[in-house]
C-alpha cells in the first residue's frame, strides 16, 4: 500500500511519501536505543514536564491537527477536534500520576526474612507501535504517554494512509522538549515490521488492528521472547433488556454505531433486543439512522463523513451484500452513496442466525445487525458466541440483572446504560481474539515496564531501620 494522503471525501490523492530504506530504518532504531540509555535516567518530573508541554501544544493547535485528520481519514471535524483534546487530557493524566503509579513497593521484611525488600518498575527500552488510521492521534497517545513516562522511547509505524498525522505527532513530542530520538515516526510499509520486531535493540511491540495483523506481530515477538500489547477486532453487543429506558437506548444506539462512521473497534455492532420491546426499539432506531446527515466531514453540521478508503468501502459493501445473499433483510440503507468519495449509507440489517458471517465478523462501517431474544440465557449465549471480546453494553433499570450480565459477558469492557466512553483512568483491552494486554490506567504501565525484585540483608550496625529508597533509582 502506498504511503499517501488520499482525501476520502473526494478520492483525490493529495500527497505521496517515500518509504524509509533499510539504512534509514537502522539509523532510527540505533538512535532510539542510544536515546533510551539516557532517557531512563531522567526523573519523572522531567518527563512529566515534557508531556505537559505536549498536551499544551495539542490544545493550542487542535484546529489545525483536527483538519489534517479529517483530510487524511475522513472523520468529521467535530470528532477530530474532540480527539485532539482527549489526547491532551490523557497526556496530563499520565504526567500527573506516573510517579505514584510506578513508585517502589515495599514488602514486609519479616515475611521475607530480610532487612528490607521491595519491587521496582523499570522501563523496557525502544517500543515499536503499529497503529491504525481510525483514531490516528488517540491510538498513538494512549500507548505513547505511559510508555514515555515509564522511561521508554517510541518507534511509530502508523497506517500508510495517515502519514501527515504520524509526522505531526513526532513533531509535537519534539517541540515539547523530548530528546531527539525519543519518539520517531517510521514511514514504512507493513512488510518491514517483522524485521524491526526481531531487532535486538527493540524491546517490545504494541499493535492496534486486525486479529490477523495481531497474530503476525505476536508470532514475531514471541519468537524473540518480547512483550506485546494487542488491541484487535470487536463484534460488540448492545443488549437491550425489557426494563431499559427505550428513549435513551435508541438515541445512544445511533451514536454508538456511527461514531467515526462506524470505524471503531468498540462501536456497537450487534444489537440484541428483547422480543417484547424489539418492534418499538427498531422503529426508533431506524428513524434515528435515517435522520443522520451524510456529507462533507469539514462541515460541522455533518453527522457521518466518508469511510477512510476505497478498500474499506468495498469491504463494507461486500459484507452487506453477503448478508443479503444469506437471507438477511434490510431495514434501511445498504448502499454506497452516489457522490465522489467513499461514503456508505447508515444501514440496519435484521438477522437472527448466530452463524451468519455478518454477525461473526467485524464490520468497519455504519452497518448494524439487529436480532431478538426471549430469555436471559439466550441473550448471553448470543452475545458471547463470537470470537471477539472487546466491549459490550447492557441496557436495563434492573441493577441485579445488569450485574449478572456484567459478570457473564466475556468482554474486556462492559458498560451499563451507556456505550463508548473510554477514559485514561480505566483499563482497556479485550478477551479472546480481541487481543492481549491492557491500555490506559495504572495497568498500562505493567505492559511497558519490567518488575525487579530487590531483597536486602544487612548485619551488625548496618542492620538499623532505614528506608530502601536510599539506593535511589540506580
Amino acid at each position: 500500500m502506498a504511503i499517501a494522503t488520499v482525501n476520502p471525501a473526494t478520492g483525490e490523492t493529495l500527497r505521496e511519501f517515500a518509504a524509509l530504506d533499510d539504512a534509514e530504518i537502522d539509523r532510527c532504531i540505533d538512535q532510539a536505543h542510544q536515546t533510551f540509555l539516557d532517557l531512563r535516567a531522567t526523573t519523572f518530573a522531567t518527563r512529566a514536564g515534557w508531556l505537559r508541554a505536549a498536551a499544551d501544544i495539542l490544545d493550542d493547535d487542535a484546529d489545525d491537527i483536527a483538519r489534517m485528520m479529517t483530510t487524511e481519514m475522513g472523520k468529521t471535524l467535530v470528532s477530530a477536534r474532540a480527539e485532539v483534546h482527549k489526547c491532551a487530557k490523557a497526556a496530563r493524566f499520565y504526567a500527573e500520576h506516573a510517579e505514584s503509579f510506578l513508585a517502589d513497593v515495599p514488602a514486609d521484611p519479616a515475611a521475607v526474612s530480610a532487612s528490607a525488600a521491595y519491587t521496582r518498575w523499570q522501563p523496557l527500552g525502544p517500543v515499536l507501535a503499529v497503529m491504525p488510521w481510525n483514531f490516528p492521534l488517540w491510538q498513538v497517545m494512549r500507548f505513547a504517554a505511559p510508555a514515555l513516562m515509564a522511561g521508554n522511547v517510541g518507534l511509530l509505524k502508523h497506517a500508510s494512509n495517515v502519514p501527515q498525522c504520524a509526522l505531526a505527532i513526532e513533531e509535537v513530542f519534539r517541540e515539547a522538549g523530548f530528546p531527539e530520538g525519543c519518539f520517531q515516526t517510521l514511514l514504512i510499509g507493513g512488510e518491514r515490521v517483522k524485521k524491526i520486531v526481531e531487532d535486538p535493540r527493540v524491546a517490545a511491540a504494541t499493535l492496534t488492528g486486525s486479529d490477523g495483523a495481531g497474530r503476525s506481530i505476536a508470532t514475531a515477538a514471541g519468537a524473540q521472547l518480547k512483550k506485546t500489547v494487542l488491541e484487535l477486532g470487536g463484534s460488540d453487543p448492545f443488549v437491550v433488556l425489557p426494563s431499559a429506558d427505550l428513549d435513551k437506548a435508541a438515541q445512544v444506539a445511533v451514536t454508538a454505531r456511527v461514531q467515526n462512521a462506524g470505524q471503531s473497534c468498540i462501536a456497537a455492532k450487534r444489537f440484541i433486543v428483547h422480543e417484547k420491546i424489539a418492534p418499538e426499539f427498531e422503529k426508533r432506531f431506524v428513524q434515528g439512522m435515517r435522520a443522520l446527515k451524510i456529507g462533507d466531514p469539514q462541515d460541522d453540521a455533518t453527522d457521518i463523513g466518508p469511510l477512510a478508503s476505497k478498500q474499506v468501502l468495498e469491504d463494507v459493501e461486500k459484507q452487506v451484500r453477503g448478508a443479503r445473499e444469506q437471507g438477511a433483510n434490510l431495514a434501511c440503507g445498504g448502499r454506497r452513496v452516489d457522490r465522489p468519495g467513499f461514503f456508505f449509507e447508515p444501514t440496519i440489517i435484521a438477522e437472527n442466525r448466530q452463524g451468519s458471517e455478518i454477525i461473526q465478523s467485524e464490520v468497519f462501517g455504519p452497518v448494524v445487525v439487529v436480532c431478538r431474544f426471549s430469555t436471559e440465557e439466550e441473550v448471553l449465549q448470543k452475545a458471547n458466541n463470537v470470537i471477539y471480546g472487546l466491549a459490550a453494553s447492557v441496557w436495563t433499570k434492573d441493577i441485579f440483572k445488569a450485574m449478572r450480565a456484567s459478570s457473564a459477558l466475556q468482554f474486556g469492557t462492559v458498560w451499563i446504560n451507556d456505550h463508548l466512553p473510554i477514559t485514561s483512568e480505566m483499563p482497556h483491552g479485550g478477551y479472546k481474539q480481541s487481543g492481549i494486554g491492557k491500555d490506559m490506567s495504572i495497568y498500562s504501565f505493567e505492559e511497558y515496564t519490567q518488575i525487579k525484585h530487590v531483597l536486602v540483608e544487612l548485619t551488625g550496625e548496618a542492620r538499623k531501620p532505614w528506608h530502601y529508597t536510599i539506593f535511589g533509582d540506580a
